[in-house]
């Protein structure tokens, strides 16, 4: 009997990519029963038919793959969730397992190991991909410190404006992809992007997420 899957990502070619991996890998051992480009498609596909496992993307319209996660967990608790992100942050890794999901694959290298997080998630293990496992080793157990604000970042925040481009950065959207949806110019953005940065003494962009998060800015 095949693995019964529902890949949930709102980039067609993730979708395509994806599919066409585990076709070839995988055969008829894992089926792609359906496919959703946010989490209301997800919820929807769910009460119609019985999922095995759930691929999400962390960044979707409508509802995310955290609050998605979270749904999925409420009507079954049985739910073998795996997340699909771009980001390594450990601040979104741990977010995802709380909230159920049990296993955390890469983008970058979902194509490769894809099949495996189906199989190990199946059988009720989990799954991190490893350029992420050494943060369930040391910051989930407790031995890596949270994030710590200095002084100006705790007394200055961001600008309504800066909130909203805070957010979009945190669901995976760059700066071209900001503007259209703002409606604002490149350069407007990107002068926002550094003026964040400045005021929060932020110097790159994992940082810049686990900020957004620890404020409640973002919520995925």
């Amino acid at each position: 009997m095949s693995i019964k899957v529902v890949l949930a990502d709102d980039h067609a070619v993730v979708i395509d990519g994806i599919k066409a991996v585990v076709e070839r890998k995988a055969g008829k051992d894992i089926e792609i029963i359906g496919v959703a480009s946010n989490g209301e498609q997800v919820l929807k596909i769910a009460e119609k038919t019985p999922v095995d496992v759930f691929v999400l993307d962390i960044s979707m319209p409508v509802m995310n793959g955290i609050e998605t996660t979270e749904r999925l967990m409420e009507k079954d608790p049985k739910s073998r969730i795996i997340i699909l992100s771009m980001h390594d942050d450990s601040v979104l890794v741990e977010k995802a397992l709380k909230c159920g999901a049990k296993g955390y694959l890469l983008k970058e290298s979902a194509t490769e190991e894809v099949v495996s997080a189906i199989n190990e998630v199946y059988d009720d293990r989990c799954y991190l991909s490893p350029k992420i496992s050494t943060y369930l080793v040391e910051g989930f157990l407790g031995k890596q410190g949270k994030l710590k604000l200095s002084p100006q970042q705790k007394a200055v925040y961001p600008t309504a404006r800066e909130k909203e481009i805070l957010k979009l950065i945190v669901e995976g959207q760059n700066s071209r992809e900001i503007s259209l949806q703002l409606n604002i110019s490149l350069n407007t953005v990107l002068r926002h992007r550094n003026n964040i940065m400045k005021k929060l003494n932020i110097h790159n962009q994992a940082a810049l997420i686990r900020y957004a998060l620890k404020e409640g800015i973002a919520n995925i």
